[in-house]
């Protein structure tokens, strides 16, 4: 029992020693929580101020979060007695373990700074990549994330989406619509094309220059398959497909 006293006496004896380092470390926490939120505000209103090109704002936002809080890590572990050098030394020792288990985290990362310096598209854009398409709300570091038409929020590693096929709508102001539509082979067909195209050309969404096209895709049996080619702005797009399918459903239904 004495050994036993003597043991309790001791551990509450250090507890009390280190009682000092642990409110040091937890005030030096909030303090630098405080400080790294404080320091993001500033660094965003700096880079705002400065035009900077919104693509990068939040990949840069990203990188000096985890930087700082990386520091203040470091900084507490110190202040709780762990050796900086031996800290380091096992930093070390584990960065190899780490970076295999890390490897497609390490490739995002890596695609994200791509995205940044290659600029396939920008915060604002309209993409398809992956099977998905929307409009790209951020850019982090380890991921994109993009809004698709059904307002779901999605995801895309970086790391895929640097090394994949990505379609980028927004980039010209400019589209082509390609609308395929069917009549019955009955129907007038030189009368139908110089309908259509003349609904088209009234049509001020739709450019008069290139000039809006009727072409005959496919001959069926009973059926007739025409292709309406029609620049468009690209927030005209869908309106524009929508026009035209209800114009020649109305044109063939009056022939």
């Amino acid at each position: 029992m004495e050994k036993f006293d003597h043991l309790l006496t001791s551990y509450i004896e250090n507890i009390i020693a280190y009682i000092p380092q642990i409110v040091t470390s937890l005030f030096i926490l909030a303090l630098g929580l405080w400080v790294i939120k404080m320091s993001q505000k500033i660094a965003k209103r700096i880079l705002t101020r400065r035009n900077i090109d919104p693509t990068f704002n939040s990949f840069i936002l990203d990188v000096l979060l985890w930087g700082f809080r990386i520091l203040l890590f470091v900084i507490i572990a110190s202040k709780l007695g762990i050796q900086t050098s031996s800290f380091v030394a096992i930093i070390g020792a584990m960065s190899l373990a780490i970076g295999l288990s890390l490897q497609g985290s390490l490739s995002n990362f890596a695609g994200g700074v791509l995205i940044i310096l290659f600029k396939p598209f920008r915060i604002g854009d309209i993409i398809e990549a992956q099977g998905e398409s929307g409009k790209v709300l951020s850019i982090h570091i380890f991921s994109t994330q993009i809004v698709n038409y059904q307002n779901n929020i999605i995801y895309i590693p970086n790391g895929v989406l640097s090394n994949s096929k990505i379609k980028n709508i927004s980039q010209n102001n400019l589209r082509r619509s390609e609308v395929a539509v069917q009549t019955n082979l009955a129907k007038n067909t030189t009368l139908f094309i110089d309908q259509l195209l003349e609904a088209l050309q009234v049509n001020d969404k739709i450019l008069s220059q290139p000039k809006p096209r009727v072409l005959i895709k496919e001959l069926l049996d009973t059926k007739i398959t025409y292709v309406v080619q029609v620049w468009v702005d690209n927030d005209n797009f869908t309106a524009v497909n929508s026009f035209i399918l209800l114009k020649a459903r109305e044109i063939s239904d009056q022939l």
